[in-house]
């Protein structure tokens, strides 16, 4: 890549090398004490310099997060359904809350409603067994006075990627 070639945010700009630890990261880190130590071998930086830098990206717009994902299944956690709630639209930012602080909650969202499709909140529910997805289901409509709900198991999954350079 040459120095010419750069990815423009507003008025910012990334260098070589933060493009170059986009595309290092971009396909995962490795699950380790010192995820980033390859990084920096390849790189010649240290590994303070790297969270620096992702620091320094994520502060200025060129990404958003930086996070963690568990592959669910590989771990055993194979039942997951979404949960479709109608809540009361004056209630969506209380209950949502609610929903959302549930450990086996892992997304929550609104959506429309549809003259066909009444509900209006969604969760997704992870966990070991079908019994055990019904039942945290009943323990959040319990805890948010909400009894309209449908679950909707997944069948499989398909392949989760995020942005690339």
């Amino acid at each position: 890549m040459s120095d010419e070639v750069k990815v423009h945010t507003q008025d910012r700009m990334l260098d070589e090398v933060n493009i170059r630890i986009l595309k290092l990261t971009q396909d995962g880190i490795s699950f380790t004490h010192s995820p980033f130590t390859h990084i920096a071998e390849e790189l010649g930086i240290s590994e303070e310099e790297i969270v620096d830098r992702i620091r320094y990206m994520q502060e200025h717009g060129f990404i958003r997060r930086f996070g963690a994902s568990i592959g669910h299944r590989v771990v055993g956690i194979t039942a997951n359904a979404m949960c479709t709630w109608n809540v009361p639209d004056e209630r969506v930012e209380e209950v949502g809350a609610v929903m959302a602080g549930f450990d086996e909650v892992t997304h929550c969202y609104e959506r429309p409603r549809y003259p066909d499709w009444p509900y209006n909140l969604f969760t997704m529910v992870h966990s070991y067994t079908r019994d055990d997805c019904e039942e945290v289901a009943r323990q959040i409509s319990i805890a948010t006075g909400i009894s309209d709900y449908r679950l909707l198991y997944s069948e499989r999954e398909f392949k989760k990627t995020g942005v690339r350079l």
